[in-house]
């Protein structure tokens, strides 16, 4: 098994509730950031068969060859809004090929693993090296090749070889560890003063459980809950630290967070109804909005919803006089409308982001060969191809290491040894084979016989 890349961070702090009828709760954190272990399927074996009939007791050969494995594609999509579902299931592996059989029967492919991660999601390798940047719907990118189905003994048939007794094993596939990273922190940015019960209601709405307490700044980092409806559609809100007037230019806790604010796609401006709150709605919303303002202009353009909270405490006039949406996270008035609404701006938000004409689908180069040279003086070439070339269920069979010994020399094996500084006697390792290098005819199967220059 490999090692996960760098530190494993989990950011917690959500869940998920329901559609605007009711609340289905259930996930316990939101992760924007996690590592996946992806495998590709393995290739299925070509088979070793001869044709054993009433009247053709030694008939040719005829085993089929075996399956390819599935690939694993990294797919955005923009009803996903979390990598939450790899925090505790990180591995993902296609469906390996079936193996062929006799009578040229040849072995089923696997199925290609889709793994479904959120637009936005960027892809990074052990070293931090970004490898994919999955910003649009639709866009793919092969995660893990699945290996190659090996060839029957019927596939080396030939004027040379009458009756061939081996035949080709399949390709281990790809695995590796990546890591993701949700560039979109948030659908729905909670935004109000401290203590207007910004914590109370995303607590509410989720599974999330956020400090709370009668005091400011309860809230010292953002809180996310994953909103998931019944029929697959998923938000994410945040709750952001309250802000108070001039967060803009670094008082309290808020500026620290206002870069969460503008990556939202809809804001909620909560004002407290209460007789407790420092102001009236009207000067709470004037305050937020200068503040946004002040930050980036840009924002006051994002859609919003104006909500007035801690209805369980405020008086008949103070609601009668609100014009808004009217919530108690205490005892649940208004959150079906809540959530409607939410969703609502939300879609509308999503329809409107401009997307491309198409997806892009993201490949690996090919890797080529490489020769690495140990400590002990041998040395080993590495590369799947070079790997493919010797990938027989028999070395030992003389035709077999014949046929190696030809896709090697094609592959230019014998060069690439000779650079890097092979001399004759070497010991040379290509996955199960191992031989000594020679000069000038390293390889009997024949082929291209460069001389180790």
């Amino acid at each position: 098994m490999l090692d996960p890349p760098g530190p494993w961070r989990r950011r917690n702090g959500v869940a998920a509730p329901g559609r605007a009828t009711r609340i289905l709760g259930a996930v316990s954190n939101f992760v924007d950031e996690c590592a996946l272990n992806v495998k590709g399927g393995d290739g299925g074996a070509g088979s070793v068969s001869f044709r054993r009939e009433a009247h053709t007791p030694m008939g040719g050969p005829d085993g089929g060859d075996g399956g390819r494995g599935g690939d694993v594609w990294l797919t955005a999509d923009r009803n996903v809004a979390s990598l939450l579902a790899f925090r505790d299931h990180p591995h993902r592996k296609a469906p390996s090929g079936r193996h062929g059989a006799g009578k040229r029967r040849h072995g089923a492919s696997g199925d290609d693993l889709v793994v479904r991660v959120p637009v936005g999601t960027q892809v990074r390798d052990r070293d931090g090296t970004v490898l994919a940047d999955l910003t649009t719907e639709g866009d793919r990118w092969l995660a893990a090749a699945g290996g190659q189905g090996g060839k029957g003994n019927a596939r080396f048939l030939s004027n040379r070889r009458r009756a061939p007794s081996f035949a080709e094993q399949g390709e281990v596939g790809e695995e590796r560890w990546i890591w993701l990273e949700l560039k979109l922190l948030a659908d729905v940015a909670l935004v109000g003063f401290p203590n207007v019960g910004k914590s109370t209601l995303i607590s509410r709405i989720s599974a999330a459980r956020p400090k709370i307490a009668d005091y400011p700044f309860t809230t010292l980092e953002p809180q996310l809950g994953v909103v998931r409806l019944d029929d697959g559609f998923e938000m994410v809100v945040a709750d952001i630290p309250g802000l108070i007037e001039g967060a803009a230019e670094g008082r309290g806790l808020g500026h620290r967070f206002l870069r969460h604010i503008e990556r939202a796609r809809a804001l909620v401006l909560l004002l407290d109804l209460s007789p407790l709150a420092p102001a009236s709605p009207e000067d709470q919303e004037t305050v937020l909005l200068g503040e946004l303002a002040d930050y980036r202009s840009e924002l006051l353009e994002r859609p919003r919803v104006r909500v007035g909270s801690r209805a369980d405490l405020a008086d008949d006039g103070a609601l009668a006089g609100f014009g808004g949406l009217v919530v108690s996270a205490v005892t649940g008035r208004g959150i079906p409308q809540l959530l409607g609404a939410l969703r609502t701006e939300v879609e509308a938000a999503r329809d409107a982001e401009p997307r491309a004409e198409g997806f892009v689908t993201l490949r690996p180069a090919a890797e080529g060969i490489e020769v690495v040279r140990h400590d002990d003086g041998s040395f080993e070439v590495v590369g799947r191809e070079a790997l493919r070339a010797v990938a027989f269920n028999d070395l030992t069979n003389p035709e077999a290491l014949d046929v190696a010994h030809d896709r090697l020399a094609r592959l230019g094996v014998d060069r690439a040894l000779g650079r890097a500084g092979a001399r004759p006697g070497d010991v040379v390792h290509i996955g199960d084979l191992s031989f000594e290098y020679e000069d000038s005819d390293v390889f009997d199967g024949g082929g291209d016989r460069g001389r180790g220059r």
